[in-house]
C-alpha cells in the first residue's frame, strides 16, 4: 500500500485536497482510507457524501456518489475490483483515557505504596499532546489495514514537521533516560521483588517502557517507508515561495521524501474584468515563483463557488504518485581514503544557507541545526570510527568530512579495512 501525508500552509485548502484525492482514488478502484479530523464534518456535507455510523476511532464506510448523482467517468473497467472510500477521524479524548487508565492499572501497585488516589474513567481529560498521539496511532493503524491507499490529512506545515519527527525524537530520550543495557538485571528483579515483598518499580517501568518504544518504532517504520510520502498544498502567494523552501529543507532533515506540490485555488487567466484580471496576474507571478523552485508543481483551479457534489471535490484531487517519489532523500558516504584519505557524508539540505547551519559531534549522533530546524542525526557505523575534520555547503549538499581514528579503524594488509 501507499501512505500520502498531506500537510501545506494554513488556509491552502488541505483538507480539500487530502478528501478530492482519497475519492477519485476510490472511484477509480482503490481501497483508499482517508484518515482526517475535520473531513467528516462540513466539507463531506457539502460535497453530498455521508460516512456510516462507527464507533469513534474506527473506519468508517463512505458511498462514493450521492444516490441522485452517480460516478461520470472513473468507474473501474469491466471485471475490475470495485473501489471503496473509509474515513477515519482519530479520537484524541477516548484514546488518551483508554493509555492512561492501562498505565494506571500496570503501575496499581507502586501507586498503592504512595497512598495516590486512581482516576475514573469519568474524570479524565484528554492533555495537550493527545491530538498527537492519537494521529499517529492512527497513521501505524491505516499501514496494518488491508488498503491499497492510505491518504493522511497532517496538520499546517510546522506542525506537521513536528509531529512526523516525534517518533524519533521521544525513541531518542527513551534510549537515554532507559538504556537497554540497565535491563541486564531484570533477572534479579524477581528474587528483590520477593525480599521487599511487593514488584519493584523498575519492572512495570521498564515494561512499559519497551511497550512504547516498541509502538514508537511501529510508527518511525511507516513514515521512513519507501512507500510513504508528503504532499504539500500551497496556495500562490507572497509567503508561498518561502513555505515551499522552508518545508522541502523540513522534509529533507528527517530524509522523507516530497511526493508532489500542488498550487491550490488557480484563477483562470484571460479575464476581461479589470479587477479579476489584475488578481490573477499577480497570483500567476507568485505560480512563476514557485516554478523556478519546483519546475514539476501540479494546479488545481478554483472552483468559484462552494462544492456541488462530489463531482466538484473529486476535481480538486491529485492522483498518482508524483515525479519525486522514486527519488527518497538518502544521506550516502563517499568513500576518499585513497586519494585525501577521508571519508565525505553527503547530508541533502535544499534550501539550506550557510549562516543558518550548525554542527555539534555528540557520541554517535550529529546535533544538526539548520533554519528553524533541530535534530539529531545518527552517524552511520563506519563515521562512528572517525573524527570530524570539516564541513562544506555546495548547492544544497552539506558535506561533512571525516577522517579514520587510528585507534579505532582496524586496519587491513594495505591499512585499511
Amino acid at each position: 500500500m501507499r501512505i500520502i501525508l498531506v500537510t501545506g500552509t494554513g488556509g491552502a485548502g488541505r483538507t480539500t485536497v487530502a478528501a478530492g484525492t482519497a475519492l477519485a482514488e476510490a472511484r477509480a478502484g482503490h481501497r483508499v482510507l482517508l484518515v482526517s479530523t475535520a473531513a467528516d464534518g462540513a466539507l463531506f456535507g457539502a460535497a453530498g457524501l455521508r460516512a456510516a455510523e462507527a464507533p469513534p476511532g474506527r473506519p468508517r464506510p463512505v458511498p462514493l456518489d450521492t444516490p441522485d448523482a452517480p460516478a461520470k467517468g472513473g468507474a473501474p473497467a469491466h471485471g475490475a475490483r470495485p473501489g471503496s472510500l473509509h474515513v477515519l477521524v482519530p479520537d484524541p479524548a477516548g484514546d488518551f483515557r483508554r493509555e492512561f487508565l492501562a498505565f494506571q492499572d500496570r503501575s496499581r501497585t507502586a501507586l498503592d505504596l504512595l497512598g495516590a488516589t486512581p482516576f475514573e474513567e469519568a474524570e479524565l481529560t484528554e492533555l495537550p499532546g493527545s491530538g498527537q498521539v492519537a494521529l499517529l496511532r492512527a497513521i501505524r493503524d491505516a499501514a496494518a489495514g488491508d488498503w491499497d491507499l492510505a491518504v493522511v490529512e497532517l496538520p499546517p506545515v510546522p506542525e506537521a514537521l513536528a509531529l512526523l519527527a516525534l517518533p524519533e525524537q521521544l525513541r531518542r530520550y527513551l534510549r537515554r533516560l532507559l538504556p537497554a543495557e540497565r535491563q541486564a538485571a531484570r533477572a534479579l528483579r524477581p528474587m528483590l521483588a520477593q525480599l521487599a515483598g511487593v514488584p519493584l518499580p523498575a519492572q512495570w517501568l521498564y515494561e512499559t517502557t519497551a511497550r512504547w518504544e516498541a509502538e514508537l518504532a511501529a510508527v518511525q517504520d511507516v513514515i521512513d517507508s519507501p512507500r510513504t510520502a508528503v504532499r504539500l498544498v500551497l496556495e500562490p502567494g507572497p509567503a508561498a515561495t518561502g513555505a515551499l523552501r522552508t518545508a522541502r529543507l523540513g522534509l529533507a532533515l528527517q530524509g522523507l521524501a516530497l511526493d508532489a506540490v500542488v498550487a491550490n485555488r488557480v484563477l483562470p487567466a484571460g479575464s476581461p474584468d479589470p479587477w479579476f484580471a489584475g488578481l490573477a496576474a499577480e497570483q500567476h507571478g507568485h505560480l512563476a515563483a514557485l516554478r523556478e523552485d519546483h519546475p514539476d508543481l501540479r494546479e488545481l483551479p478554483h472552483l468559484g463557488r462552494g462544492l456541488r457534489g462530489p463531482d466538484d471535490l473529486a476535481l480538486l484531487a491529485v492522483t498518482g504518485p508524483g515525479p519525486e517519489a522514486a527519488a527518497p532523500v538518502r544521506r550516502t558516504v563517499e568513500d576518499r581514503r585513497a586519494e585525501d584519505g577521508i571519508l565525505v557524508w553527503h547530508v541533502p539540505l535544499p534550501g539550506a544557507v550557510k549562516d543558518g547551519l550548525g554542527l555539534v559531534r555528540r557520541g554517535d549522533e550529529l546535533l544538526l541545526s539548520v533554519g528553524p530546524f533541530r535534530r539529531a542525526v545518527p552517524l552511520p557505523a563506519a563515521l562512528r570510527r572517525c573524527t570530524v575534520t570539516g564541513a562544506g555547503l555546495v548547492d544544497g549538499d552539506l558535506r561533512i568530512r571525516f577522517a579514520p581514528d587510528p585507534g579505532l579503524w582496524p586496519a587491513g594488509k594495505d591499512g585499511k579495512d
